[in-house]
C-alpha cells in the first residue's frame, strides 16, 4: 500500500560569533541553544524508535560547539553571570541588565517566579538600563546570574538532580550555586555531540551539512542572480563573484563533518534553501547525494503554483508535483533534491505555539492526510518534506514544545498510513526521481534573495565585502602563510547568510548593533591579518536604528467566521497577530483590557478580531466604543495615503451599533461590512472599500474609549501590518533570530 513518507528536516544553525583575532564571542546564543535546545531535539527521539528525521548541523555552529565544549570559548556572557556579585564592576552590572534577560518572556522568564520578579523590576531599554544599575542589590544579581542560565536549560537537564534542587531553591542563590550552574553547563554541552553521533550510529537519524559558514551560495557565486530572482532588484555597486569561495564553503563543511561523526554526508541543506545551477553543480561536484529547498523555488522552476483551499489543504495536482523526489541534471552534474511544504512547516515553527499541544498534533497530522490523499490514491507514495528551524520555534512554545512534539511523534508513530524516514532513507527507495532540467534561483523565502540583497543596508554590505576581497587578491601573497590563512578565514566568515539576515527591513532583534559591530569586525581583520589599516567607512555602522517589529506578520490567507465568537482555534492561524506586552506595561500601572490582535486578508477581505482580558460583561457595563483604524498606503509613492476607521459601540457587554468610512465620515450599515461581538470581537472588511490594491500595506490598530477619553491601545505603538499580495507572497518570520 502506499505510504505517506513524512521527511522532518531540523535545521541547527548559528552565526560565527568568534571574534578570531581576539578568541572573544560577541554573543552567547551558541552555548545557550546548545543548553536548550539542541541535545533534546535528538535525544526526545529515543522514545520514538519508528520516527526517523534529518538533522541538519552548520559546520560553524559544530565548530563553535567542540570549542566551547574543550573550554577554550571566551564567552563574556558566561563570564558576568559566573562572578561573584559583589566583585563586578557598574559595568559589568549594566552588562547584566542589558543581557540577561534576553528570552521569552512568558515560558521562560515566567517560568520562574523570582526571573520574572527581577525582569518587571529592572527590565528596561538598553539606553536606558544604566540608571537601574545603583538599585541592583548583590543578591538580586546572584539571583539573576543563576536563574537566567537555568532558564535556557533543556527538559532533560532540568531533571538533573543537582539542577532540580537550584529549581527548586527558587532565590537567593549563593556562590556555590554559581558554581553548580557553571560546572553543569560544561557537562551538559558535552553531550551534544555525541547524542547526535549515537543516534546517526544506530539510524534513527541522519545528520546532514550546510555550507561551512552558512553563505547564500547562488550570491557568492554571482551577486547578479539577486536581480535574476528579482527582476529589476537594485544590486550592490561591485559585482561579488566568487564561485570558488562558495565551493570552498561546501568541501570545508563535508570535511568537518567527516572529521566528527567519522562519515561523509550525503545530503546539503544549502543555507536558506538557496540554491541555482551553479549551486548545483558545485553540490555534485562535492559528492553529494542531496539537497533541499522550497515549494516556492520548485514553483518558479516548473512555472507552476501550489494552491491550497481555505482549509490550508493542498489542490491534489499540486500535490501529485509537489510530493516526490526531483533529480536535477545538467551535462554530467546531477543530485536529487526535495522542496518543503512551506505550509505545513510554517504551522510548526510559527503557529502551533500558541494553540494546545493535543489539537495542533492532531491538525497537523489531519492537514499532512488530507493533502497527501490525493497521491495515495493514484497508488503512489506522498513524500512530505517538513523543513524548519530545529531551535527557534521552541522558545515560544510552553516547556520547550516537548508535549506537543511528543504528541505529535507518537501520532505518526502509531498511524500505518505514515512511514517518518531520513531523507536518504527516502531516495534511496524511489528509483526513479523526476527530473529536472533547471533549477530557478531562490531561497525559501519567497522564492528570491530580497533578505540579503537589494536593500541599501543589504547593498552596503555586500560593496564591503567586495572591496575586503578585492584587497585580499591584491595583497594575499605579500605576507606570511598563517597572516594570509586568516585574512581569508575571516573573509569566508563575512560571506555568512546570518549578517544581511538583520540588514535591511526584514528583521530585527535586541541584537542589531552587535551583528553589525561583528561582520565590520570580521572586515576590519582581513585589512589587520594583511598588515593593512581598514578603510573608515568599516568604523561607521550599517544598520540604522528603528523600531522593533510588534506584530507576527500574516503567513497564509484565512477565512474566518465572523461570528464573534472563535471557538475553534483554526480559524485565525496564518494571521498577523500582536500581543499586548503586559508585564512591561504593568509596572506603570497600565490597566489592559485587550489581550491579543488578529489582522489578514483572503483574495476579497480584511478581516480583524480583538481578544479581551476579561469577560465584556465584567467591563462594558456603560456605553464603551471599540475602534478598528485601517491605514492603507499604497505601494505608489504619488497616490494618496488613506485612513478608514470601524467604531463600534458595546453597551452591557453587547454590540449595540457600528459605523464605517473614512475617519471623520462614518455610516451605518456598509455593505460587505460585518461585525460581531460575543466573546470575542471579529469584523470583516471589503479590500474594495479600502480602496486596497497589490502590494498596499494595511496598517491596523484597535483602541477602546469611554467619554471621549482612551481606555487601552492595541498595539501600544505602531500597528499590524498587513500587505495586499498572493497567497504563496505572504512571508513567514514572526521571531527575530537566533
Amino acid at each position: 500500500m502506499p505510504s505517506i513518507r513524512l521527511l522532518f528536516l531540523w535545521h541547527m544553525h548559528q552565526p560565527y560569533y568568534k571574534d578570531l583575532v581576539t578568541g572573544q564571542y560577541r554573543l552567547p546564543w551558541v552555548r545557550l541553544h546548545a543548553l536548550k535546545d539542541y541535545y533534546g531535539m535528538v535525544k526526545l527521539l529515543d522514545e520514538f524508535p519508528g520516527v526517523h528525521q534529518t538533522f541538519n548541523l552548520v559546520p560553524c555552529l559544530i565548530a563553535q560547539l567542540q570549542d566551547y565544549v574543550s573550554g577554550a570559548a571566551r564567552d563574556p556572557f558566561l563570564a558576568v553571570a559566573s562572578h561573584p556579585a559583589f566583585q563586578l564592576d557598574f559595568g559589568e552590572r549594566l552588562f547584566a541588565l542589558q543581557y540577561l534577560f534576553q528570552a521569552n518572556a512568558d515560558n521562560m522568564i515566567g517560568r520562574y517566579p523570582r526571573y520574572r520578579e527581577l525582569w518587571q523590576q529592572y527590565r528596561a531599554r538598553p539606553e536606558e538600563a544604566a540608571r537601574l544599575v545603583p538599585r541592583l542589590t548583590n543578591n538580586d544579581l546572584t539571583d539573576l546570574q543563576v536563574l537566567s542560565q537555568i532558564a535556557w536549560m533543556d527538559e532533560f537537564f532540568l531533571d538533573d538532580p543537582e539542577i532540580r534542587e537550584l529549581v527548586k531553591k527558587g532565590r537567593g542563590y549563593s556562590l556555590e550555586d554559581q558554581e553548580v550552574m557553571v560546572r553543569k553547563q560544561q557537562e551538559f554541552l558535552g553531550k551534544v555531540l555525541p547524542a547526535y553521533a549515537a543516534a546517526a550510529q544506530r539510524g534513527a537519524i541522519e545528520i546532514s551539512t550546510s555550507p561551512y559558514y552558512h553563505p547564500i551560495l547562488p550570491l557568492v557565486c554571482d551577486t547578479d542572480a539577486g536581480a535574476i530572482s528579482h527582476f529589476g532588484l537594485s544590486l550592490p555597486a561591485n559585482r561579488f563573484r566568487h564561485p570558488e569561495d562558495a565551493k570552498e564553503q561546501v568541501v570545508r563543511g563535508i570535511d568537518l563533518h567527516e572529521k566528527v561523526f567519522g562519515v561523509r554526508p550525503r545530503g546539503m541543506w544549502p543555507s536558506e534553501g538557496s540554491v541555482s545551477d551553479d549551486a548545483l553543480a558545485i553540490a555534485h561536484s562535492a559528492g553529494l547525494n542531496w539537497v533541499a529547498s522550497d515549494e516556492g523555488v520548485l514553483g518558479r522552476s516548473m512555472g507552476t503554483s501550489f494552491p491550497r483551499d481555505g482549509s490550508g489543504h493542498l489542490d491534489p495536482a499540486a500535490a501529485a508535483k509537489l510530493y516526490q523526489i526531483f533529480r536535477w541534471e545538467q551535462k554530467d552534474a546531477a543530485v536529487n533534491i526535495i522542496f518543503r511544504d512551506h505550509s505545513l512547516s510554517d504551522l510548526i515553527g510559527f503557529v502551533y505555539s500558541g494553540v494546545p499541544a493535543r489539537d495542533a498534533a492532531q491538525d497537523f497530522i489531519s492537514r499532512v492526510k488530507a493533502s497527501a490523499s490525493g497521491v495515495l490514491k493514484s497508488g503512489k507514495d506522498a513524500v512530505v518534506p517538513i523543513i524548519l528551524d530545529g531551535e527557534n520555534a521552541w522558545e515560544s512554545f510552553p516547556q520547550s514544545g516537548r508535549e506537543f512534539l511528543r504528541r505529535l511523534y507518537d501520532g505518526i508513530q502509531k498511524d500505518p498510513e505514515f512511514e517518518a524516514l531520513t531523507v536518504s532513507e527516502a531516495v534511496d527507495r524511489c528509483p526513479q526521481p523526476q527530473a529536472l532540467g533547471s533549477i530557478f534561483p531562490g531561497s525559501w523565502i519567497n522564492a528570491n534573495f530580497d533578505v540579503w540583497i537589494g536593500a541599501p543596508e543589504d547593498n552596503l554590505a555586500w560593496d564591503h565585502l567586495s572591496a575586503a576581497r578585492e584587497f585580499f587578491t591584491a595583497n594575499a601573497d605579500k605576507v606570511p602563510a598563517p597572516q594570509k590563512a586568516l585574512a581569508y578565514e575571516e573573509l569566508l566568515i563575512a560571506e555568512g547568510s546570518d549578517w544581511n539576515w538583520w540588514y535591511g527591513p526584514e528583521h530585527h532583534s535586541d541584537n542589531d548593533r552587535d551583528f553589525d559591530d561583528l561582520y565590520r569586525k570580521h572586515l576590519s581583520n582581513v585589512y589587520h591579518a594583511l598588515g593593512a589599516a581598514p578603510p573608515d567607512a568599516l568604523s561607521q555602522p550599517i544598520a540604522v536604528r528603528r523600531l522593533e517589529l510588534q506584530f507576527t506578520p500574516q503567513t497564509a490567507y484565512i477565512h474566518p467566521r465572523v461570528d464573534g465568537r472563535s471557538m475553534g482555534y483554526f480559524d485565525w492561524l496564518g494571521a498577523a497577530t500582536h500581543v499586548a506586552d503586559r508585564h512591561t506595561s504593568a509596572m506603570h500601572g497600565k490597566l489592559f483590557l485587550l489581550d491579543t490582535g488578529y489582522a489578514g486578508i483572503d483574495e476579497a477581505n480584511l478581516y480583524c478580531r480583538v481578544d479581551f482580558m476579561e469577560p465584556l460583561s465584567e467591563w462594558a457595563t456603560s456605553e464603551t466604543q471599540l475602534a478598528v483604524t485601517v491605514e492603507a498606503i499604497p505601494a505608489e509613492d504619488d497616490v494618496p495615503r488613506l485612513s478608514y476607521r470601524l467604531e463600534a459601540t458595546i453597551g452591557d457587554g453587547q454590540l449595540r451599533d457600528w459605523v464605517f468610512g473614512e475617519s471623520g465620515h462614518g455610516e451605518r450599515s456598509v455593505s460587505g461590512v460585518h461585525v460581531r461581538i460575543k466573546n470575542v470581537f471579529e469584523c470583516q472588511i471589503p479590500l474594495v472599500l479600502l480602496q486596497a490594491r497589490r502590494s498596499t500595506v494595511l496598517r491596523v490598530r484597535f483602541s477602546l474609549w469611554r467619554d471621549r477619553l482612551p481606555l487601552d491601545a492595541l498595539p501600544q505603538e505602531g500597528a499590524i501590518e498587513v500587505k495586499v499580495v498572493p497567497e504563496m507572497e505572504l512571508s513567514a518570520e514572526p521571531y527575530a533570530k537566533p
